[in-house]
């Protein structure tokens, strides 16, 4: 999309924040940022990051006009000081991010921001709304792309998507993670997503005859014919007139590209039905696309029982991740710099144990065998190095007693630079690279992993070093109780 200027879609309190630190002095203290999630979507194994790109597009456009500083200073609770800081804003900070179709488990930072403190928090609720969406739409894309095996996915949920961006970006992080193309005509003409259609009812409602419908379509699109069978009768009147159809008006074509639309029933009746129909027909080419509520268990199902499917159009289920809508990506500071430069962590504690922090300023490695699977990732401390020419000890952080041994193993450190004193020092590749990244890696996945149901954990190890760290803030924290 072209680069999106929206300030003031920001939370209230990002501002007040932001205000107070001009107030107490505090607005050019350098702070850590970390996006990251606690939770996997639909029980999964995996997310799949997304949504970096217009995450980079918000951060090099954000200004703030004339009209955004007067309706702030109508609120009357923000200093001039710091209103003059909004009209003079640029983002001088840094960035460092997984690149877009790496999968990612919990607790992993995403996106890490380190700037000083009044323009790293103004950017919290965008940077979630972007990469959050687009995460959550590809991680369910990609479990729809896996039921569906060697058959197409395509993505048709833009009049379900909630919202403008929501549909073109949801086209976006479907594509990245597997779908091969998708109804919403804009994300063509955005991001080369191949786009296609067929027709509605409506269409074969407007003449006289399904019949005539059909025999129109044709005419009109001989190079791509896919005809919908089931506005009357699929079986005595839709897939018989298309069969008519096609061996009349393109039955001296050779390069022809037919196939029928289901968009109600028994999917898996009534296909097997239309292949022998077809197959007796002589149109053994003909495709069978079905659309109509699909997710990836009825696709699943649908391939168990012998479907004849060859497309499948998927909307509402994946354009909002109908199952499970909501990715809880946050945005927590983990650490901040002293007056002499030194990296001090930071740590949230709770009540609920999930939520408790990683602190610090970190790295990722992802550790690779022999075989080219993925072992496990490592969580470090950002000055730390693995050497994947010397044993390395997993360090367990659920259970500590339990130490795994590495011997023959490649590590790969994750996160990439993006910005450096608030110049862009990454440039994000196409969306078709992107594409051919996220199914790379997804190959570097165990089957365990990628289980629909009860997938295995992946282990997400940290440094002895981190551990450490987190252990020292978590006993403080605890002295502090205990002699307040």
């Amino acid at each position: 999309m072209n680069a999106r200027n929206v300030p003031l879609l920001c939370d209230y309190y990002e501002y007040t924040m932001s205000n107070g630190y001009f107030e107490n002095n505090l607005e050019n203290r350098i702070v850590y940022f970390d996006i990251f999630f606690r939770r996997i979507p639909d029980n999964g194994g995996y997310v799949i990051a997304a949504g970096l790109e217009q995450f980079i597009d918000y951060v090099r456009n954000l200004r703030f006009s004339d009209s955004d500083i007067n309706f702030m200073r109508s609120k009357k609770v923000f200093g001039e000081t710091f209103l003059n800081f909004l009209k003079n804003f640029r983002f001088t900070g840094d960035v460092w991010a997984l690149p877009e179709g790496t999968p990612v488990f919990p607790g992993e930072p995403i996106v890490t921001i380190r700037a000083r403190a009044a323009e790293a928090q103004i950017l919290e609720t965008f940077s979630l709304l972007t990469i959050n969406y687009q995460t959550l739409i590809a991680t369910k894309a990609n479990r729809i792309v896996r039921a569906a095996g060697d058959r197409s996915v395509l993505e048709f949920g833009s009049r379900r998507a909630q919202g403008t961006d929501a549909a073109i970006l949801g086209a976006r992080a479907a594509y990245i993670a597997g779908c091969e193309g998708t109804a919403c005509t804009v994300a063509d003409k955005l991001y080369g997503i191949p786009s296609s259609g067929t027709m509605a009812h409506s269409w074969v409602q407007m003449f006289d005859s399904e019949y005539e419908a059909f025999k129109a379509f044709c005419e009109l699109y001989p190079d791509n014919t896919i005809l919908l069978v089931d506005t009357y009768d699929t079986l005595n009147s839709g897939i018989p007139n298309a069969i008519r159809v096609f061996k009349e008006a393109l039955a001296e074509d050779r390069n022809r590209k037919i196939g029928i639309r289901l968009d109600s029933g028994d999917f898996s009746f009534l296909t097997k039905k239309a292949r022998k129909m077809l197959d007796a027909a002589g149109l053994t080419d003909c495709k069978i696309v079905v659309s109509n509520a699909l997710d990836e268990w009825l696709i699943r199902d649908l391939i168990e029982q012998g479907a004849c499917i060859d497309v499948f159009g998927v909307g509402d289920n994946l354009i909002t991740s109908h199952s499970d809508p909501v990715l809880n990506g946050v945005y927590k500071i983990v650490a901040i710099e002293g007056q002499d430069g030194a990296i001090i962590p930071k740590i949230k504690i709770s009540e609920n144990i999930e939520k408790i922090t990683i602190p610090h300023f970190k790295k990722v490695y992802r550790l690779y065998g022999e075989d080219g699977k993925a072992i496990a990732d490592q969580i470090c401390v950002y000055d730390e190095i693995i050497d994947d020419s010397k044993p390395l000890t997993l360090f367990n952080p659920k259970a500590t007693w339990k130490r795994k041994k590495l011997v023959k193993f490649r590590a790969k450190e994750l996160m990439i630079p993006v910005f450096k004193n608030g110049k862009l020092v990454y440039q994000p590749p196409s969306l078709a690279n992107i594409r051919r990244y996220c199914s790379e890696q997804l190959e570097t996945l165990c089957d365990e992993v990628k289980r629909f149901s009860n997938p295995r954990e992946y282990c997400v190890d940290m440094s002895e070093k981190l551990w450490n760290v987190r252990k020292r803030l978590l006993d403080s924290v605890h002295e502090q109780r205990i002699f307040s």
